[in-house]
């Protein structure tokens, strides 16, 4: 059983699965906030990176920063004790060939420079094996002090995308769909053998941990997406979308869909199609009111199904 530094954990465990059961509200953020924070345990910092590569991928040093992150971050309200995992938008994609590199900010994913049409993981990719090393080496710093997050994987034309580049994803819907569907169902395998592999490292009993929105759940948990989704239309997006975000509700306990942008509204109505769907987060854009405004109550409405089944999160 996990003894987290949060002192409220089992009453925000309690919202959070109220949440998850169309009940109440969580309070929290994506980020922790550090200011002023008393810290949890006399954790030392680690010495700085010698270079962007450890700052990113040396999951020893990974692991000794985070733990000293999280010690001294707060926990108040619902904020959840996660360790930030991430080992770029879309990790998935540096699997299966996808070039890997470190940036000051964040981690850049690049297509392949020899795109292949069988989407395999090889299981001596560096990617993948850093990915299991850093969350191993995150899962003994933490001690039961907080949880360890899954890193965002991501999944479907989004991972394509990411390995093939988008134009090339984007044409194969109209001159080369049956490529496009034999690859979706090649990344949706191995997403389901990656995500259980990852799960039973990070694991708490079955309680688990997504470092994308930092957020928990009793069971297993995955945030899903489709970003690319903004630059197709409907009749596509229930083709080459909607059925493998549909295979992942089946398998994962705790879903939550990113939508992207007023510009994918548009497929709202094939996300609501999907029953297992527990949440849609919308995220309104640059240049738009964001979550919570006026402007969308009448689209939360449309979220909300008269069954409950899939709770609106701005």
């Amino acid at each position: 059983m996990i003894h987290t530094w949060k002192t409220n954990w089992e009453e925000s465990k309690q919202r959070y699965i109220d949440w998850w059961n169309h009940k109440g509200v969580v309070i929290t953020m994506w980020e922790h906030l550090q200011q002023g924070v008393t810290p949890h345990a006399a954790i030392p910092a680690p010495p700085a990176p010698v270079d962007l590569n450890q700052r990113w991928f040396d999951p020893q040093w990974r692991a000794a920063e985070l733990d000293y992150y999280v010690s001294r971050s707060s926990l108040k309200a619902d904020i959840l004790p996660v360790a930030n995992t991430q080992l770029g938008p879309g990790s998935l994609a540096a699997m299966l060939g996808g070039v890997w590199g470190g940036g000051e900010d964040t981690i850049w994913i690049h297509p392949s420079p020899n795109p292949v049409d069988d989407i395999i993981l090889d299981p001596d990719n560096k990617a993948w094996r850093i990915h299991k090393e850093l969350l191993r080496a995150c899962k003994e710093k933490a001690q039961g002090n907080y949880y360890v997050g899954m890193p965002d994987l991501m999944e479907g034309l989004d991972i394509l995308a990411a390995l093939r580049g988008t134009d090339t994803v984007l044409m194969d819907t109209v001159m080369n769909p049956e490529l496009l569907d034999k690859q979706l169902r090649q990344v949706n395998e191995i997403y389901f053998r990656v995500f259980d592999e990852l799960y039973d490292i990070i694991r708490e009993g079955d309680e688990m941990a997504f470092c994308y929105f930092s957020i928990w759940a009793p069971g297993k948990l995955s945030k899903l997406q489709s970003d690319i989704s903004i630059m197709i239309g409907e009749e596509d997006y229930r083709r080459f979308v909607q059925p493998y975000i549909r295979e992942q509700c089946q398998k994962i306990e705790y879903t939550i869909y990113h939508l992207d942008g007023v510009g994918a509204i548009r497929h709202l109505d094939a996300l609501l199609e999907i029953e297992e769907l527990d949440t849609i987060q919308w995220t309104p854009g640059v240049g738009e009111p964001q979550g919570g405004d006026p402007k969308w109550y009448d689209l939360y409405r449309k979220s909300w199904r008269e069954e409950n089944r899939s709770s609106p999160a701005g």
